[in-house]
């Protein structure tokens, strides 16, 4: 595996829970989702977000409504349901908990990278 794939594999494991936070503040019309995942370098597309959509939707965490548009047809805007508030809690807490792990493991490593370095340059 190359270093992109990686990259790729581990934007897409937490794309549905950025996805999820960014409607959880109210309303949201999926070009706008497009932008804020794009400009926090969260690199997606549209013909992955809609079937994402498409997916909480059908699992009961989201819902939609159809709005009148002034410059063209209706959009359609994206919100939680309760389930899907109580879902997003759920996996807010398991990202607290992973990210505080994964921080743990890299501190480790940071600390005996010094201490191995800090070895090599003992004469004793």
């Amino acid at each position: 595996m190359n270093i992109e794939n990686a990259q790729v594999q581990m934007r897409k494991g937490i794309l549905e829970f950025c996805i999820l936070h960014i409607i959880s503040r109210g309303e949201v019309y999926a070009s706008d989702m497009l932008d804020e995942l794009t400009s926090a370098h969260i690199m997606v597309v549209e013909g992955t977000l809609y079937p994402l959509l498409t997916r909480l939707k059908n699992s009961g965490w989201l819902d939609y409504k159809w709005v009148e548009s002034s410059s063209g047809p209706p959009r359609k805007y994206y919100v939680l349901t309760e389930e899907g508030k109580i879902f997003l809690n759920a996996m807010q807490s398991t990202w607290f908990e992973l990210a505080e792990s994964v921080q743990t493991v890299i501190k480790r490593t940071e600390d005996m990278g010094k201490a191995a370095s800090h070895d090599l340059s003992d004469p004793n």
